[in-house]
């Protein structure tokens, strides 16, 4: 990245910092951009998005000042990258004899359609803390940053600090929310969030997921979609809404 452009980024990045709501409402967003095809809009290592990535560098250096050592451990991840998972949980489903209807309910117990993860935004990172000695097996289990588990004191940080840097937790522990599990490694930055967040609801965006084409795509109803969207999309923290 060159310095210029660092120079300004921080700049917005300040003011986000001290009001998390401020979004530069002259950045043009691109619905290509929100499903993952077009990464005009992530920092030079193409990780997080421009803002997102400037805001993160504050809070890593504030949660260092704690004895945390934040990583990121899955961040941007593009129409592919979803793409992959999503055909590959749909091809080992549909060999195990799962209905169609059946095979699509089960995939996103846990995962998004293609063109629909928030990560595609760069908006949002799972993290873990490096400084403490990784778990086997899956790092990212909700034991793990509960009670006795390894990243206890690194949630505990973040509940009391993330959102000084404008940063939310995604998927509360709330029991009527409905949609995606919940998962206490998952932040996102409110002041660009919610915009992509709005434009996602958006009947362009609808429509221009439509023309996306992947194995699966032709088993997913209208009625199993709005239903997606209306309880794995918009069923989240509220400040993100």
């Amino acid at each position: 990245m060159k310095r210029s452009k660092f120079l300004q980024l921080t700049s917005f990045a300040s003011a986000f910092i001290v009001n998390p709501l401020i979004w530069p409402q002259s950045t043009k967003v691109k619905i290509e951009q929100l499903m993952g095809l077009n990464q005009s809009h992530l920092n030079a290592q193409n990780t997080l998005e421009n803002q997102t990535y400037i805001a993160y560098l504050s809070l890593k250096d504030a949660a260092k000042k704690a004895g945390i050592d934040l990583k990121i451990v899955s961040a941007y991840r593009s129409f592919q990258d979803q793409k992959r998972i999503f055909e590959t949980k749909f091809k080992r489903n549909k060999s195990k004899g799962l209905s169609d209807a059946e095979n699509i309910k089960n995939i996103i117990n846990y995962s998004t359609i293609p063109g629909t993860s928030r990560h595609h935004w760069g908006t949002d990172f799972d993290i873990i803390d490096a400084n403490v000695k990784k778990p086997k097996g899956d790092l990212l289990l909700e034991k793990h940053y509960h009670g006795n588990g390894v990243y206890c004191k690194l949630f505990e940080w973040m509940q009391e600090n993330a959102s000084k840097y404008g940063f939310k937790l995604v998927y509360t522990n709330n029991f009527h929310r409905k949609g995606f599990k919940y998962e206490p490694w998952h932040y996102s930055y409110q002041p660009v969030a919610k915009t992509f967040f709005s434009i996602q609801q958006s009947n362009e965006f609808r429509s221009k997921w439509n023309q996306l084409q992947f194995v699966g795509k032709s088993n997913i109803t209208s009625k199993i979609l709005n239903n997606y969207f209306n309880e794995h999309l918009r069923d989240i923290n509220p400040s993100l809404k």
